[in-house]
């Protein structure tokens, strides 16, 4: 078989990637390789602003996407060789699939603990068939040890129910991949389940430093139910662990709780199941024949400012590359559903553009970094170095909190906003987006500029 693009991937990257080809080149001919017969399909999407976009993702029937795309055929199938040679994909089924361009878009595996390795009681969280597995080991357990600190573990603290958990996380305070100190207190308080109080609070201070399922999507979790086997939950079934990692593991099958799990602080814990949620790494099982892309240290593909490999007619999206341009002051990747969706498209455009000779701008969305999700029931926006990334020691934040109704963070450096976190329905993405690409001195509106009496949309119009 011969195709002008073959994709490979049928997650979230991959899938955007065949149908934006699918837009720009309808006369063409799309291969999109899927190692699972349920494709991540991106639906309901709701552009809140300029850069920031909500939207569902639904697991459909590959054949579907043939269904609404008549020039992408689907196969499914695993690659296990690419031959930049003679431009072609060897798959398991030995099907030979020759291109004119190649997408990789094979996205990330979980990073397991150490102690994973053979172990039957301890579960990574990545995809659809992961997640059925986790349920079902959960409904015969009482005692849970959850270990990391990102998005997916903390879906799962906020969801589960009717089990002892103890969580496990490295840092200082919860939720650190994405928030700072205050924020965690702030959605900290929601697992107590405690109300909104009617006043705000200001602040400002200088911080210190057979299936395989593709990704799961944002609001993977809405309408999944994960319960234990105890008939109720109890008053504090979760326990922090801060700063600790697991060094050993072992299991005694004449105890109850057949797992023995042992933290770097010293705390021994008898578990029935352990769920390594510790992050993902870039996820690529082929050969290479003929040129070689290169890779990063954490092994993802290295790809310029199109996308593009070091092989020309090859390129990568998603979880699966590296990028190594200079990148614009706002931004930075990170391994989130939003990315790969961007970068799928992008991607797209990068060879459609190749394709026909034709000069392409990078596109809006590497100007600032953004992310629309989900924590502990709250809308979430992350704007810019919404954490100071990149902006040393000196920066000042300023600060409105609601407690149980909405937490603000600004990050300001020489009078000018460089990131945001806006959790509750802030309705403020629009305005800090402005400020942040604008680069607007806020600096004669002092703290009024969170003053929770004042419209600040009203200075910026």
């Amino acid at each position: 078989m011969s195709a002008n693009f073959v994709v490979i991937g049928g997650g979230i990257a991959g899938v955007s990637c065949a149908e934006m080809l699918s837009f720009f080149e309808p006369d063409s001919q799309i291969i999109l390789v899927s190692e699972s017969s349920l494709i991540k399909t991106v639906t309901n999407i709701q552009a809140l602003t300029k850069t920031i976009t909500n939207f569902d993702v639904v697991e459909k029937e590959a054949q579907s996407l043939t269904d609404t795309h008549p020039n992408i055929t689907v196969i499914l199938d695993s690659v296990i060789k690419i031959n930049t040679v003679n431009n072609a994909v060897e798959t398991k089924s030995c099907k030979v699939l020759k291109y004119d361009y190649l997408c990789i878009c094979t996205g990330g595996r979980p990073k397991l603990i150490p102690q994973a390795l053979d172990n039957k009681y301890v579960v990574g969280i990545r995809d659809t068939d992961s997640v059925d597995e986790f349920v079902e080991k959960l409904s015969k357990t009482t005692k849970i040890v959850i270990v990391g600190n990102g998005g997916i573990a903390s879906e799962i603290i906020h969801k589960i129910r009717n089990v002892e958990v103890h969580w496990v996380i490295k840092d200082k305070h919860i939720t650190a991949t994405f928030v700072d100190p205050g924020a965690a207190t702030f959605f900290q308080d929601s697992l107590n389940q405690t109300t909104p109080e009617s006043s705000a609070k200001q602040m400002r201070y200088k911080e210190d430093g057979p299936k395989s399922g593709a990704a799961l999507g944002p609001n993977w979790y809405q309408n999944l139910e994960i319960y234990g086997a105890l008939s109720k939950s109890l008053p504090d079934n979760i326990k922090i662990h801060y700063e600790s990692e697991i060094i050993d593991l072992t299991c005694d099958l004449s105890n109850p709780h057949p797992v023995k799990v042992t933290l770097s602080n010293g705390l021994v814990i008898d578990s029935d199941l352990v769920v390594s949620a510790t992050g993902v790494v870039p996820h690529h099982e082929f050969e290479v024949v003929g040129s070689n892309l290169a890779f990063s240290e954490d092994r993802g593909i290295v790809v310029n400012e199109f996308l593009q490999t070091t092989v020309a007619n090859i390129y990568a999206a998603g979880d699966v590359c590296s990028p190594t341009w200079q990148y614009a002051k706002h931004w930075f990747p990170m391994k989130l559903w939003t990315q790969a969706r961007q970068m799928g498209c992008y991607a797209a455009r990068s060879m459609c553009a190749n394709l026909n000779k034709e000069e392409i701008l990078q596109d809006f969305c590497f100007e600032i970094f953004t992310h629309s999700t989900k924590l502990f029931g709250y809308k979430v926006i992350l704007l810019g170095l919404y954490n100071g990334q990149k902006l040393g020691q000196d920066y000042e934040i300023l600060l409105r909190m609601t407690k149980g109704h909405e937490y603000i963070k600004f990050v300001i450096q020489e009078g000018k906003l460089h990131g945001a976190i806006l959790i509750g329905e802030t309705d403020l993405e629009e305005t800090c987006e402005n400020l942040i690409l604008n680069q607007i001195d806020i600096s004669p509106y002092g703290t009024d500029i969170l003053n929770p009496d004042i419209d600040i949309e009203d200075y910026f119009d």
